[in-house]
């Protein structure tokens, strides 16, 4: 890494219920996440600060936050259609995913069997 490569940080904020990315200790986006009634972590929204558009920064954040909820043996729903697509075409070991109805996400989860992670250890609820 150059001295001209950003940091790039990613946090979890509980009491604001959203993992951040930071780019030189400057919030450049978020993904929103909420307990469901079953404690599940229901991820609705994610956004990334325009400025910081075209550098993959959306999907460095949902990887991070992804890992992260997988190692607190969390399970995720994915609302928001950036998440969902995430998810759909990655592999993220120990996630537990409650896929919604397409009709929520827009995004049509995995045929069974053919989920990224079905023969990694990851699993669905």
């Amino acid at each position: 890494m150059s001295e001209d490569d950003p940091t790039i940080q990613v946090v979890r904020e509980d009491t604001e219920g959203q993992y951040v990315i930071r780019v030189d200790g400057r919030d450049a986006g978020f993904t929103r996440f909420q307990p469901d009634r079953r404690g599940r972590l229901v991820f609705p929204h994610t956004q990334v600060d325009p400025a910081y558009a075209g550098q993959g920064l959306g999907s460095r954040l949902i990887s991070a936050a992804m890992a992260d909820v997988a190692s607190r043996g969390e399970t995720v729903v994915p609302l928001c259609p950036f998440v969902a697509k995430y998810l759909r075409g990655h592999h993220v070991p120990g996630l537990d995913i409650a896929w919604p109805s397409s009709r929520l996400t827009g995004v049509e989860p995995p045929p069974p069997g053919d989920e990224p992670d079905a023969s990694r250890g990851g699993g669905e609820r």
